[in-house]
């Protein structure tokens, strides 16, 4: 288990070569196969590697057999019947939608503290096949203002990605760093390997980033702050993801008013009103005791994330939302934004499924929030494509009139996610351009071949991890991370809980280096 420290030549003081954390032969595959079969040996129901039951299936094919019946009877009735169901369904997303969008931003609140108070921070990176940016992520990573003693970064890397490995060892480190270089094992997937790098995690609070990240400086000091003021039922904080590459064209326009709506507006209300969020792939700060608790990340599940979320939410913790975000890198090109999409998209199926096996575990208020997220995400989906096609031919025939609430329904929805998105876009500190909000409505439909891509992967290769290139655009060295001029500046004061006419410190006290 020692660590194997490579001489620093001619680099002086405390920077080095990367020290690699160097698994003892006859454990390694052991704890890869702890790292990727632990959850399911522990509690088999909330793994994905069961994926969607033989039980689960009789059920949908029941469900298809009565609907197809029911429409060979009476067609007239049971068709009815399937657009009422489906305008409350999507009646109470517009409704959910309009109040994300209504409703002011609440993030955490924070407790400050001294250096000498601070926890010992471990921060997960897994990178695969990205030596084209692991500078980038190395000198965003250096600049976090975080006390150097009490940060623990481990960079991880699987052993046959000998290229990434390879840049690694050229680049000079200092202290924090580590190298984690995960054993052969299956599935290959990224919450595998955060398992196997939390064998050597050192910090109470674990912090996972992805490679094209470039978090806030505070975003660290933010986190440690906000869990200092919350109560231990607060498992996890969710810092916002933006992109650097935003004003690249218009996919990209348009995936930062997706995630600005999704971070800006209905997490920040679903931590408002203590519900489950379905957590982003990267800036979760997790308490590590709460962590283990749920078992660890499910190496199955190709959306660990959100997966992680709802089981957190199952086990009685909450997540909470922080300020200081993270830029990322957005898919320029549309065949990577499809393979990104299926992939998402299978892992919310797969993440429905797991949480659906035992529907009595469902609490209220976790089934409301599965149904407005990944739920509702999974069904438009596969449906949105379809019904656009479906109305198109009724126009063409003259049908439409008959079909007059379904397009009023359609409409409303449309209206209302503009709305949020020009509202989400402004609060994340874009700017967007009017003829890309109303372009939104073009969009969505391209994620139909998404879901249908992750309905054939889920059948022929459910855990298969569609690997998302980066390095096409490079972060700008910016004197801020984000355009928003609150990152940059002191925001409004926060009063803390049971401390009247206290303000929280604002946990971002220097401005952003890139």
């Amino acid at each position: 288990m020692d660590g194997q420290e490579f001489p620093a030549s001619a680099l002086a003081g405390r920077y080095m070569r990367a020290v690699e954390r160097l698994t003892p032969h006859r454990l390694a595959p052991i704890w890869a196969d702890r790292a990727a079969n632990g959850l399911f040996r522990d509690t088999p129901h909330l793994s994905a590697r069961a994926c969607i039951t033989p039980g689960q299936k009789f059920i949908a094919l029941a469900l298809i057999a009565v609907v197809t019946t029911a429409l060979f009877w009476s067609a007239a009735t049971t068709w009815v019947v399937i657009q009422i169901c489906a305008a409350i369904f999507f009646f109470a997303l517009i409704v959910f939608r309009l109040i994300a969008a209504i409703m002011p931003q609440r993030w955490a609140v924070f407790r400050s503290l001294a250096d000498a108070d601070l926890p010992i921070i471990t921060i997960l990176a897994p990178v695969y096949q990205e030596a084209a940016i692991l500078d980038q992520l190395i000198r965003a990573l250096s600049q976090i203002d975080y006390p150097e003693q009490l940060l623990d970064i481990k960079i991880i890397m699987e052993v046959d990605d000998r290229q990434t490995i390879q840049a690694a060892r050229q680049l000079v480190f200092d202290s924090r760093f580590e190298i984690v270089i995960v054993p052969e094992g299956h599935p290959r997937t990224k919450p595998r390997a955060l398992n196997f790098a939390l064998e050597f995690a050192r910090g109470e609070i674990v912090t996972v980033y992805d490679a094209e990240d470039v978090p806030h400086p505070g975003q660290l000091r933010a986190a440690a702050e906000a869990f200092a003021a919350a109560d231990d039922q607060v498992a996890c904080l969710q810092a916002p993801l933006n992109w650097y590459n935003h004003t690249c064209n218009w996919l990209t326009r348009q995936f930062a008013l997706e995630y600005a709506v999704q971070f800006h507006a209905i997490l920040p209300l679903l931590a408002r009103l203590h519900l489950p969020l379905p957590l982003g792939g990267t800036s979760n700060h997790f308490r590590r005791a709460a962590l283990m608790a749920a078992g660890g990340w499910d190496a199955y599940n190709v959306t660990e994330d959100a997966d992680l979320g709802f089981r957190l939410a199952a086990l009685g913790f909450r997540s909470d939302v922080i300020e200081p975000p993270t830029m990322e890198e957005a898919p320029e090109k549309i065949t990577p934004w499809i393979r990104q999409r299926t992939r998402w998209l299978k892992g919310y199926i797969q993440t429905l499924a797991v949480q659906l096996r035992q529907p009595a575990r469902l609490t209220p208020g976790l089934l409301f929030s599965l149904s407005m997220t990944i739920s509702a995400a999974a069904v438009s989906a596969i449906l949105h494509g379809p019904i656009v096609v479906l109305l198109i031919l009724l126009a063409t025939i003259g049908g439409v009139n008959a079909h007059l609430p379904a397009l009023g329904l359609l409409g409303m929805a449309y209206a209302v996610t503009i709305l949020c998105g020009s509202v989400a876009i402004g609060r994340a500190g874009l700017q967007s351009r009017l003829m890309d909000v109303l372009r939104m409505p073009l969009y969505w439909p391209l994620q139909t071949f998404a879901a249908i891509l992750a309905l054939l992967e889920l059948h022929i290769r459910p855990y298969f991890w569609a690997k998302t290139e980066h390095g096409f655009t490079k972060a700008a060295e910016t004197e801020c991370h984000s355009p928003s001029p609150s990152f940059c500046s002191p925001p409004h004061s926060q009063v803390l809980p049971g401390r009247p006419g206290r303000p929280a410190r604002n946990p971002i006290r220097q401005k952003a280096r890139a």
